[in-house]
């Protein structure tokens, strides 16, 4: 039994547990949240599982210090540039609620940079072009920045729904014309998939001080569960923003274990983000041999669909669920998007297989 009412009530997905029980949600594989299915390694949780009887009778550290230091090693940046937050979405909700600018928001996009601007004068939405697959132009992005006179811009890189990747020198390209503006937020929670050398804005946050880097570890490492991101600048102002607003021990002492003990599984993170790589390729491959779908190109860890036959994204989304225990993402409360459009985020190979097997059969139905 599903319980559908559960999509009424967020702009997100439902997890699981809010859909079936806990008992069934174990039997239902989940292509909708964005996670990394090869890390961490087995034996890195079995030192979790060893280590939890000790620290869930602990504080976490009441200060960044420690955190900030294990977060600059794996971004190769300097500890002062660094904030550790609950989640990315913690970071994102006090950098839009406590700013007083108005921000260019690229649209389809991830939703809380839409939700959390208080002011919805503030907003000013850029529609990504339908016929060109939603890519993000830069010279067209400038011109209306400079045509609403907005304060501020927001570019998630590789982009959330679509997966499309501006190549660095295009995102460098944007932040010297937008040198103007009060901040540029640069979201970056997929970017480790789309390249073996990561095209990071982050080496650039000395140059462009106005560049603030949000990263979600929860997509890299597939520990969603743990709450983990980071912000990344060189901005003065805004690193005294967020500490002002980010409370005491946000970050618990099991998601503080994992970052002390990241650096100790950097070759196994590597060949994990390789596999999603080659994995992506894979599926690619088999969803776009699917009559009646429309697969995106992508440079992240996840392919958007459009629906060609008919069908609308809930409609497949709860066929899938019922006949088949696969859960996707439902586009249709994008703004920017219609409700044709859904997300499945890579699962591995062998998982990822069964999803194409039951979009075919649908398809050909």
């Amino acid at each position: 039994m599903f319980n559908f009412a559960a999509f009424d009530h967020t702009s997100h997905s439902p997890s699981l547990t809010e859909i079936v029980e806990a008992e069934q949600a174990q039997r239902i594989v989940d292509f909708c949240f964005i996670t990394n299915p090869y890390f961490p390694p087995k034996q890195f949780v079995k030192k979790m599982q060893m280590a939890l009887p000790r620290l869930v009778k602990q504080y976490p550290a009441s200060n960044q210090n420690v955190l900030q230091h294990t977060v600059a090693q794996y971004l190769q940046t300097s500890a002062k540039n660094i904030v550790a937050g609950n989640g990315s979405s913690e970071l994102i909700s006090i950098l839009l609620k406590h700013s007083q600018y108005s921000l260019a928001v690229p649209i389809p996009t991830f939703s809380e940079y839409i939700e959390q601007i208080p002011n919805k004068n503030q907003l000013h939405l850029f529609q990504l072009p339908k016929n060109e697959d939603y890519k993000l132009c830069v010279d067209d992005y400038v011109h209306f920045i400079r045509q609403h006179q907005a304060q501020a811009a927001l570019i998630i890189n590789p982009g959330n729904p679509t997966g499309q990747l501006l190549p660095l020198s295009e995102m460098l390209r944007f932040a010297e014309a937008c040198k103007h503006l009060h901040y540029i937020i640069v979201d970056e929670s997929f970017i480790d998939f789309s390249a073996v050398e990561i095209p990071s804005i982050v080496p650039y946050i000395e140059q462009y001080k106005n560049l603030v880097i949000i990263r979600s570890l929860s997509k890299h490492c597939g520990i969603p569960g743990l709450r983990l991101g980071c912000a990344c600048t060189g901005n003065q102002e805004i690193l005294q923003l967020f500490s002002n607003y980010v409370p005491v021990w946000n970050i618990n002492t099991i998601a503080e274990y994992f970052l002390k003990e990241l650096p100790n599984y950097t070759k196994e993170y590597n060949t994990a983000r390789q596999k999603i790589m080659a994995d992506m390729q894979f599926l690619y491959k088999k969803l776009s041999e699917i009559s009646g779908l429309y697969v995106y190109p992508s440079s992240a860890n996840f392919y958007m669909l459009r629906i060609e036959n008919g069908l609308t994204a809930s409609e497949l989304q709860r066929i899938l669920l019922e006949r088949y225990h696969l859960y996707v993402r439902d586009c249709t409360n994008k703004i920017g998007l219609d409700n044709r459009h859904i997300r499945i985020a890579s699962q591995g190979r062998k998982k990822d297989a069964l999803v194409v097997v039951a979009l075919r059969e649908i398809m050909n139905n």
